[in-house]
């Protein structure tokens, strides 16, 4: 059932919900969280349709927040709230779907509008796929969720745009381009419980400008506190890590975006299942946990603190650089890369 409200309040929006579900013969609330999404209309179906994907294994009320741009100071002035009501099939998932649009000074308390459609005694999630706030946490959307997702790779210099997420982190805080690596930290974990051997160096290769590959790296060099080095490949996404032991080096290489090859030595090659997973999984993922990630923040931060990420990215035409356990900080100001729409690693 799908209930369009025009000019209308956060009550009247409510009252929609109660009649969907009474119309479709579902009274009972069944959702285990909101999920909070604030994006603009241009990215707003992708968005949602990723959520949809999710809800199948988190049921909740997906609430998409969308600030419309007036385009005329007669429409600036107009506050306006519109909203479309989704329940059932037309929800699209196993939830409730409310897309929102504020108009004018609505846009500015965009907080005001959503915090009576939360649903009560239930965990808040709120996701930035693109234009996240520097500090998530202090965002008036952000400070009612206990969990704030944001995705480094759909900015436009996204490597120096970690530092920012470094200096501002807050408990709670997470980013879709550390997600996209779970399975290759998985993955280097195992070599390693197969073979324990003591890592002397690492090599990361992957595409230039992924913020992806940069998190690998810092995890590696703050677990292991060894060298990391950082090379550019073609891609797509993380290519290689190659790590060297006394006994020989453990390499996981992908160059195809799907198989990987595990290599140990003195041991037969593998090939492993090592898929580049889209938006929903990724999100899927981040819903199964809500409290806070202290590895992805000892990561960040160890990016700040040694790496200084916002000034190590690599030129494609110059050799890989090398960081090192307690390193001081490169100087060289950051490219700017192009801007691009993000994608899974």
């Amino acid at each position: 059932m799908k209930i369009d409200l025009t000019d209308t309040t956060s009550g009247k929006i409510n009252k929609a919900l109660v009649k969907g579900r009474r119309a479709i013969g579902t009274p009972a609330v069944g959702m285990v969280l909101t999920l909070v999404i604030v994006t603009d209309e241009e990215n707003a179906y992708d968005a949602l349709k990723a959520a949809n994907d999710a809800s199948r294994e988190h049921p909740s009320r997906t609430l998409v927040v969308i600030k419309r741009v007036s385009r005329s100071p007669r429409d600036k002035a107009k506050a306006r709230l519109d909203a479309e009501v989704r329940v059932g099939a037309d929800a699209g998932s196993t939830g409730e779907t409310v897309v929102l649009r504020l108009y004018g000074e609505v846009a500015d308390h965009a907080n005001s509008v959503v915090l009576p459609l939360l649903l009560p005694d239930a965990p808040v999630v709120v996701w930035w796929p693109v234009h996240a706030p520097v500090d998530p946490a202090s965002d008036p959307l952000g400070a009612l969720a206990q969990r704030r997702v944001t995705d480094t790779y759909a900015c436009e210099q996204p490597i120096a745009e970690l530092t920012a997420r470094a200096d501002a982190y807050t408990p709670g805080d997470t980013d879709l381009a550390w997600t996209r690596i779970t399975p290759w930290r998985s993955m280097l974990a195992a070599a390693l419980d197969q073979a324990p051997w003591k890592v002397t160096s690492v090599e990361v290769a992957g595409e230039e400008y992924n913020p992806s590959c940069e998190l690998l790296a810092m995890w590696l060099a703050d677990r292991l506190k060894v060298p990391v080095q950082r090379s550019v490949s073609a891609g797509p996404g993380l290519t290689s890590v190659r790590m060297e032991t006394k006994q020989g080096p453990i390499e996981l290489g992908r160059s195809d975006g799907s198989i990987a090859t595990l290599s140990i030595e003195g041991q037969p090659d593998r090939a492993v299942a090592l898929k580049r997973r889209d938006t929903a999984e990724l999100i899927a993922e981040e819903l199964r946990r809500l409290d806070p990630d202290d590895i992805y923040a000892s990561a960040l931060r160890y990016g700040v603190d040694r790496l200084d990420i916002a000034s190590g990215e690599v030129p494609r035409s110059a050799p890989a650089q090398t960081a090192t356990e307690g390193s001081a900080p490169q100087k060289k100001a950051a490219a700017k890369p192009p801007a691009r729409k993000a994608e899974s690693k």
